[in-house]
């Protein structure tokens, strides 16, 4: 079963501010899909993301 974040759970699991969350959004930074009026991200596609984001870090070093 998948595990769906709001704004305020992703914010907190990332240590960051909602508004950082939101500029990201409109950035397509991170995707989202909306239900009912709320942004809700699928937490193993953050996860995903957060590694590419690892991976590419790694290569420069």
């Amino acid at each position: 079963m998948r595990t769906l974040l709001d704004v305020d759970d992703l914010a907190q699991y990332l240590k960051l501010q909602k508004q950082t969350i939101y500029n990201w959004l409109n950035q397509r930074k991170i995707s989202g899909i909306k239900i009912g009026g709320v942004w809700r991200f699928d937490k193993r596609e953050i996860d995903k993301w957060l590694q590419s984001k690892s991976m590419k870090t790694k290569k420069i070093e």
